[in-house]
């Protein structure tokens, strides 16, 4: 067996682990409330909440196993992982996971841009800023990211809402305007991915894509912001490093332009290094993405811990954010470690070492 494939397979079996452990967890921290608190939360609110007679709360703590012990009370949750239902939210009226996959593509859609926008937008940057020290690029770089680590997202999104929507009205909140929605629900637009951007270039609406678009530019910039400056850092760190390698004086006196030095040489060397930020990027994108969707008010995954906790606290849906968060975590790191394996055979090397 290839040691490629010797490390996929126990990335598989860590990330499989690791996803019990951690809803083994969050269940045992909902078992820390008795069991007849827990049964209101399956009320509906204004269903009864603390009027519900003391005989249908008993009826609640059997039909949902809640006076079992931790291990068998786990085992039905998590069985109801496993077959898809997740259990049935009061709140939301319906099967948490449906509702969840419902809202899945604007949380994604979000997270892409961020993605597409910080990456090279942080290579580019940090690799000019580190090829030339100390002159005016590097300075206005170097205060772009001490401002972009330093300002909180939600400090920095009402800074963008006031100035580019209060006073601009050119980048708006929310995922789409009234008019533009009863236009497409008048029109037959077809929703072939969830992404408006993508179906709106499907539709063959371009308007569509580029109001879209202008929804989304305020909570890509929020999102991204950190991020961009955290790995612009490490790479402008990198390549100042590399300036004075030997592969790069011996280029440069074989008559190398300065050009093909920075985005030939330089880049390929810098690439694995900051991999691994890379990484770390992506999952603290898809951790943080909730709350840039609460403030800009996109319906996103978000929008279901939202309608839970409005009122009396819904367990089912509360729980299933929880483990579909980490699934989406956990997921985009295995995948993000196994590009990186592919990429760089000393990441693989050095694990398969332990």
């Amino acid at each position: 067996m290839s040691p490629f494939l010797q490390f996929v397979i126990r990335r598989i079996f860590s990330t499989f682990l690791s996803l019990v452990i951690i809803t083994m967890v969050l269940y045992a921290g909902m078992m820390l409330t008795p069991p007849e608190a827990r049964a209101r939360l399956y009320l509906p609110p204004g269903k009864g909440g603390e009027r519900a007679s003391e005989n249908f709360v008993n009826v609640l703590i059997k039909k949902y196993h809640l006076d079992q012990p931790y291990l068998v009370q786990y085992s039905y949750w998590a069985r109801s992982l496993v077959t898809g239902s997740w259990g049935y939210s009061p709140t939301l009226r319906a099967d948490v996971l449906p509702e969840l996959i419902r809202r899945t593509p604007a949380t994604l859609e979000l997270a892409f841009y961020s993605l597409l926008l910080l990456i090279p937008l942080g290579l580019a940057s940090g690799l000019l800023a580190g090829w030339h020290p100390g002159r005016f690029f590097d300075g206005s770089f170097r205060f772009a990211a001490f401002f972009g680590t330093s300002m909180p997202p939600f400090i920095f999104s009402m800074i963008l809402i006031s100035f580019f929507y209060l006073k601009l009205n050119w980048f708006p909140p929310g995922r789409m305007d009234v008019m533009t929605g009863l236009d497409m629900s008048r029109t037959g637009f077809v929703n072939f991915t969830g992404f408006l951007t993508l179906d709106s270039l499907l539709n063959r609406r371009f308007d569509i894509y580029l109001t879209a678009l202008r929804h989304l530019a305020m909570p890509v910039i929020t999102l991204s912001m950190y991020h961009w400056a955290t790995l612009g850092r490490i790479t402008r760190a990198t390549i100042i490093n590399q300036r004075g390698k030997e592969y790069i004086i011996a280029a440069r006196a074989r008559g190398v332009s300065e050009r093909k030095l920075v985005w030939r040489h330089a880049l390929r060397a810098i690439f694995a290094p900051t991999l691994t930020t890379m990484v770390f990027s992506a999952a603290n994108i898809v951790t943080s993405i909730f709350v840039v969707e609460i403030i800009f008010g996109l319906t996103g995954v978000s929008d279901v811990i939202v309608i839970a906790m409005q009122s009396t606290p819904d367990a089912p849906a509360t729980l299933g954010f929880a483990v579909y968060s980490v699934i989406m975590v956990l997921s985009l790191m295995f995948i993000l470690d196994v590009i990186q394996a592919a990429l760089d055979p000393r990441v693989r090397e050095e694990v398969m070492k332990t």
